[in-house]
């Protein structure tokens, strides 16, 4: 079944939430892949003021049509009262990259896996 692919920005508080978001979006096929960069320096305004938070950032392969169960996912598992959820779109794709994505966005027949 065709899919749009989207890229998704998320930053969680620490190595361990990460991971367990990570696994979480695996588990249920809402990602294909979970990247995690450790050692983010964000800067941001928050409640009115100027904020520096260490953080890490997970860059998800998903689907626009996964969207918003994976950002329902994200928001019900996450530490942050406003967790940063920011898909772009991709303008081009390898195509054997483009053929794994495909089978891995797949949910299993028997729905397991």
């Amino acid at each position: 079944m065709p899919f749009t692919p989207r890229l998704v920005f998320v930053t969680a508080s620490s190595l361990e939430e990460a991971r367990k978001l990570a696994q979480g979006l695996l588990e249920k096929h809402l990602a294909a892949c979970v990247n995690i960069l450790p050692m983010v320096e964000s800067h941001y305004r928050w409640k009115g003021k100027i904020e520096k938070s260490s953080e890490v950032m997970l860059v998800i392969k998903s689907s626009a049509e996964q969207f918003e169960a994976l950002a329902g996912f994200v928001r019900k598992h996450h530490s942050y009262e406003c967790p940063e959820i920011v898909a772009v779109a991709p303008h081009k794709i390898s195509p054997a990259y483009r053929s794994w994505w495909d089978e891995a966005m797949m949910e299993p027949a028997d729905g397991k896996g």
